[in-house]
């Protein structure tokens, strides 16, 4: 609640000044670590992983309280709560003068990360004092406590050299405990902690004020912040030691910056309020992301030289970003980010007036984490990448999907709020003059309004037909998809051939990465299909494997290109992993529930095949000029003393023209449904089903294990069995495991996916108990039919874990909505079924990141695959339970449909819509 007048509360002044003073010194408290850190570090010879963790639990520990403190807040008032925290965080200060041992230092930074808890309780209590006018100002001029960094830097090397480490913590804390007292005279109560006073209301219970945050927005909110507050931390605390590393400044000198970047950007947070009040704070997030978005990328790009070919001769120049030009650009990111941290909140009051404390301690919370994980992302990317600018570029990226984010959501309820007149509109500006009714639909796509599958008499008559043309698109553009996604599991067995340089953990992490990248792309792609059409989709996704299929061509041509290069092109062969949860989501639209299994197995099978395809081509294409001189010059390989001439390039450039004629066939062949049309809110309540969840273990055991398997068994084989050129028969694994699943849907129709689920991962422990007997006996021959029954059994269970999703949702459905029709509950349960197909895929495709990387670290850690292999294991044996468990046993959720013996009786697949 917040105060309904147009004027501030009685007692807002004092609340708004009162609680800046104490953010500020609790912000002082929080970051004390950057300077006492480096004496207790010279102290204890601690080593940089070790201060790094200490300066960082005050982070993380400040940060993930926020979302409780907002709360309690709520409940209790801000008064006491500022009271609380402040002097909770003032002991664990104090007692940090009494620690000697490292891990002592680690328990008080718990205490003082308290003080980092201050932002919520202050903004959450001041905000109920302002009205809705002069909020943005208000919370402004709070956030400005982000000086108190400052405050630290600048103070406390003096009294550190005068008088010791211990004397700052000593006078630090004494300081916060006298505001915190003060504060607490001086201020009063909230307007509704009041009001529920004089009338004895009791104040909301957890659950209902935790309630919003399952609204997508409020974790939109939470990403802003997570950039504009936690890069701003992030590049406070690494500016230093970016300035002296790359423009050699003295450590003097690159504090200063640091600081003179703290200071300002702070304060202008209360300019931010003043802007969002005035000119509205979606006006400021614009602004912010917009400018940021260039500034990070005139920062992400490295120092490079150039040698371009001209007329006359060589020409030599040098693109790099010089000192001043760097500190005048990070100035203006750092501007920008404060105007964003208060526009940020700005929205939180507005949206949520109930509920500030529960949702700004959420935004507060994944902001602050971003001080502490961030940081500690940009060292990973330097020592994977090898290349300073590296951090700017994940913040580019961060910013850049923000600002994405942000205007899908903006357009998408303004087109809700025009309704049909948007949907009117031509589909290009220039159509405008020429538009009549009779053209209102040019370009938009061939959308079928009028789908009916499981009526018989329109499936026969033109549904078949039409889900069938749609079909046969699909699996071709997905087979292209996964063929590019596992490229790298060929080529980095290839790359020390030709002379790149690189070590087996870097060749480990480019065959993981796709299946990285591949894995978080599926997320979001689970839900594009019904916010813009799976015609549109489907060729935009074929298009993009365009970028990793020409780079990969062109980076392995010279065996001087940066791995951060081939790292970046990793990534992008993520486009393909990503396709596959939208080509599933689309497809199954189309047919009948008796007919979804068969239809999803046959496209994601043969989709499967694109890797055993192209583990089968890639070692013969590379092997010739398939492209003449078009393709380049050939590189030359050395294996065993002997020298071949290799055509790596071909690896990446032979997908092109299919991939071209993919995306020509899926525009001009694909259909849209308008009944598959549905908003991400409508898509996500399958985050509120448990079975969700349950099926998404499941399936990372079976197809995680397929994916993961078909990017790891060249690279593992090669280094198991040297010996032997396990690479000609790479292809055969996914081979069988592609056709296994192609042809087991039918199978999980008619017996039950729960049943043949259940057979899956008995098979699959046996073959893990097999690889690990073979690879320790040295026997090839044992280690390959063992992964070929692995492959074999995850490809069947590929299908019979899908197939259980549908039946499992229209039980569910009913139970969980029994308001609904029948025929509501059926358009639900599909529409829910296909959110889950796709999300379920999304987390097993993580299996292509774990697998390689599981047994890399094996490997490294262990000399062999063991420990891997005994881990995986463990979790096939988990699924069997599961499995067992929830569906298949006697009163499993799935045990009546798949056991019906009379006969005639309906199938599970077509049968009627029940609760279980």
């Amino acid at each position: 609640m917040m105060t309904t007048s147009d004027q501030p509360a009685q007692g807002a002044r004092s609340a708004l000044w009162m609680s800046t003073t104490a953010f500020t010194a609790c912000f002082a408290v929080w970051t004390i670590f950057s300077i006492i850190g480096i004496d207790i570090q010279r102290q204890l010879g601690l080593s940089e992983t070790e201060f790094g963790l200490l300066i960082g639990t005050p982070i993380l520990t400040g940060s993930l309280i926020r979302l409780v403190l907002g709360v309690w807040t709520d409940q209790f008032g801000g008064r006491v709560m500022q009271l609380i925290v402040m002097l909770s965080a003032a002991v664990a200060t104090f007692l940090l003068a009494y620690a000697h041992t490292y891990w002592q230092f680690l328990i008080a930074a718990l205490g003082v990360g308290i003080a980092g808890g201050s932002f919520t309780v202050s903004t959450t209590y001041v905000s109920k004092f302002f009205p809705a006018r002069l909020q943005g100002t208000a919370l402004g001029i709070v956030g400005a406590g982000n000086v108190g960094a400052a405050v630290t830097k600048f103070l406390a090397p003096m009294v550190m050299v005068a008088f010791g480490w211990n004397t700052v913590a000593q006078v630090w804390a004494a300081v916060l405990a006298v505001i915190a007292v003060v504060t607490f005279l001086i201020t009063r109560d909230d307007p509704d902690l009041a009001e529920r006073r004089r009338t004895g209301t009791k104040p909301r219970p957890f659950a209902e004020q935790f309630a919003p945050l399952k609204n997508l927005q409020v974790w939109r909110f939470s990403l802003y912040y997570f950039f504009v507050f936690g890069a701003f931390v992030a590049l406070s605390l690494w500016l230093p030691r970016y300035l002296v590393a790359n423009y050699h400044f003295d450590v003097k000198t690159a504090g200063m910056v640091a600081a003179a970047y703290s200071v300002p950007a702070s304060l202008f947070r209360i300019y931010g309020g003043y802007l969002a009040d005035k000119v509205g704070a979606r006006k400021i997030m614009y602004w912010t992301f917009t400018v940021s978005v260039i500034t990070t990328f005139l920062l992400s790009y490295p120092p490079t030289s150039y040698v371009v070919d001209g007329i006359h001769g060589p020409i030599s120049f040098r693109v790099e970003t010089g000192p001043l030009a760097f500190v005048v650009i990070i100035f203006v990111l750092g501007f920008f980010m404060s105007l964003g941290k208060a526009a940020v909140y700005k929205h939180i009051p507005i949206y949520y007036p109930k509920d500030i404390g529960a949702v700004g301690g959420l935004v507060g919370m994944i902001g602050g984490l971003g001080g502490f994980i961030l940081p500690i992302v940009f060292g990973m990317l330097n020592d994977l990448t090898g290349v300073a600018q590296s951090c700017f570029m994940l913040l580019f990226l961060i910013a850049a999907v923000s600002l994405v984010w942000m205007h899908v959501a903006i357009r998408q309820m303004e087109a809700e709020a025009t309704g049909a007149a948007t949907r009117d509109l031509p589909a290009l500006p220039e159509m405008q003059p020429v538009h009549t009714p009779a053209t209102a639909g040019a370009l938009k796509g061939a959308v079928i309004e009028d789908w009916r599958p499981d009526d018989a008499a329109f499936w026969e008559e033109k549904g078949k037909r039409i889900a069938s043309r749609n079909l046969w698109i699909s699996i071709p553009a997905l087979f292209l998809s996964f063929a590019v996604w596992m490229v790298w599991s060929v080529v980095v067995s290839q790359l020390p051939r030709i002379g790149f340089d690189l070590s087996t953990n870097q060749l480990f992490w480019l065959a993981a990465v796709p299946g990285l990248s591949g894995a978080t792309l599926r997320i979001f792609y689970s839900f594009m299909v019904p916010i813009f059409g799976g015609r549109l989709w489907t060729t935009l996704s074929t298009w993009s494997l365009i970028l990793p299929a020409l780079g990969i061509g062109f980076a392995v041509q010279n065996p001087e290109t940066p791995y951060w290069i081939l790292l970046l092109l990793a990534l992008l062969c993520g486009f393909g992993g990503g396709n596959f949860a939208s080509s599933m989501a689309n497809i199954g639209f189309f047919f009948p529930r008796s007919q979804k299994g068969s239809a999803l197995a046959l496209n994601a099978g043969l989709g499967n095949l694109g890797v055993s395809a192209m583990q089968f081509l890639v070692p013969l294409a590379i092997n010739i000029a398939v492209f003449g001189s078009l393709g380049g010059e050939p590189q030359t390989a050395v294996s065993n003393g002997v020298t071949t001439a290799l055509y790596l390039q071909n690896a990446g450039f032979i997908w092109v023209p299919f991939i071209i004629a993919s995306a020509f066939a899926s525009w001009f062949g694909m259909n849209d449904l308008a009944a598959a049309k549905a908003s991400f809110a409508e898509q996500a309540v399958i985050f509120r089903r448990t079975h969700n969840w349950i099926m998404c273990w499941l399936y990372t055991g079976t197809f995680g294990s397929f994916i993961g398997f078909s990017a790891a068994f060249p690279l593992l084989a090669r280094i198991q069995f040297p010996e032997v050129n396990a690479l000609q028969l790479a292809f055969l694994g996914p081979l069988v495991g592609a056709l296994a699943r192609s042809f087991s849907g039918g199978l999980a129709d008619r017996v039950g996916g729960a049943k043949v689920t259940l057979g899956v991962f008995v098979a699959m422990s046996i073959g893990i108990v097999g690889v690990i007997w073979f690879a320790g006996a040295g026997s090839f021959a044992g280690f390959f039919a063992s992964f070929i029954l692995l492959f074999i059994a995850s490809g069947v269970g590929n299908a019979s874990t899908f197939q259980m999703i549908p039946p499992i949702m229209r039980k569910e459905v009913a139970r969980l909505e029994p308001h609904l029709s029948r025929e509501e509950a059926l358009r639900e349960a599909d529409r829910e079924s296909a959110a889950i197909t796709g999300f379920t895929s999304a987390i097993a495709a993580y299996g292509a990141f774990f697998i390689p990387m599981g047994f890399g670290l094996s490997i490294s850690t262990a000399g062999n695959a063991v420990p891997a292999l005994v881990v995986f294991l463990v979790f096939y044996v988990s699924c069997l339970a599961i499995t067992w468990f929830v569906y298949a046993r006697p009163g499993g959720l799935l045990h009546d449909e798949e056991n019906r013996k009379k006969p005639g009786a309906t199938t599970p697949s077509s049968g009627p819509l029940t609760a279980h």
